[in-house]
């Protein structure tokens, strides 16, 4: 299969968000979006204390996307408007379909806040198309036991696939467009092949170790766009870690994003933040 080459890499520089910080690879200065792929905020490795305080965010809306969180330490607890709750745990994740609109709130759950540890998440912001973004809101517990894993022959990585078809996996994720999404685990050097279907935008960040790419080093909180000129991507790693591989069909529709709200003109936006205001995306008190 021909190999894809790199487009575009992208650092992940950090910044304060709520009582959080966060590392955003998506968007970057000269990466708006990686259709369908809107956004992505990496936060922690952090070691929390021991009876310290909970760092949560508080309630907040979305409309016209799916926000996807990845856990891969810790213990997260969602709450939102259509009354789901949710306790998360290293290796489980959360497809939430936000459509004409949620509110939620997330954060470590008092038991992990009671007893401290690490605590690592990627937050994904997933596009919907047009005729989905006033779909009903829904929610996605994902947990671990249910993600389908492969393994190389020399133990050297393992791929947990979450969504879409992959290497003759199926990820357990309902989504409303084709979406390929797999955690990744390497050793020193694990050489891995993803196939890419030609239609799809592909993306890979590496949350920690070094991998190697058509000769090309890529290190640790680094977002690698790539090409649409081939059918796999192949890796290499020259370090120990993890990564996370993103690739779906473009969505070629205009779009307007606005704080929480993703929609495809101005007038949609204004309504988006008229119908949250007037609390017809429901209520959440914490």
């Amino acid at each position: 299969m021909k190999l894809r080459t790199i487009k575009t890499t992208s650092y992940a520089h950090e910044f304060p968000m709520g009582p959080m910080r966060v590392k955003q690879p998506l968007p970057a200065r000269h990466v708006e979006q990686v259709s369908p792929f809107i956004l992505l905020h990496h936060a922690g490795p952090t070691q929390v204390e021991a009876g310290r305080p909970r760092a949560r965010l508080s309630p907040h809306p979305h409309r016209g996307f799916e926000p996807v969180t990845f856990v891969f330490s810790g213990n997260m607890h969602h709450r939102d408007s259509m009354g789901n709750e949710g306790f998360l745990q290293g290796g489980d994740v959360q497809w939430m379909t936000a459509g004409k609109g949620v509110i939620h709130s997330e954060g470590p759950s008092e038991e992990f806040a009671a007893e401290g540890g690490i605590m690592e998440i990627i937050q994904l912001w997933i596009n919907l198309p047009q005729k989905y973004k006033m779909t009903e809101p829904r929610y996605q517990d994902i947990p671990a036991s249910r993600i389908p894993l492969m393994e190389s022959a020399d133990g050297k990585w393992k791929l947990k696939l979450v969504a879409g078809a992959l290497m003759n996996l199926k990820g357990p994720a309902n989504t409303f467009s084709p979406v390929q999404a797999a955690m990744i685990e390497f050793e020193f050097g694990a050489a891995i092949q993803l196939p890419v279907q030609e239609n799809f935008n592909a993306i890979i960040y590496v949350l920690e170790g070094k991998v190697e790419i058509n000769e090309q080093l890529v290190a640790h909180h680094t977002m690698v766009e790539f090409a649409n000129d081939g059918e796999a991507i192949q890796l290499t790693s020259v370090e120990t870690g993890k990564l996370l591989f993103l690739a779906g069909e473009p969505i070629n529709e205009p779009m307007i994003s606005y704080g929480p709200f993703v929609l495809n003109t101005q007038d949609e936006i204004e309504q988006a933040i008229l119908d949250y205001e007037t609390g017809k995306m429901g209520n959440l008190d914490f």
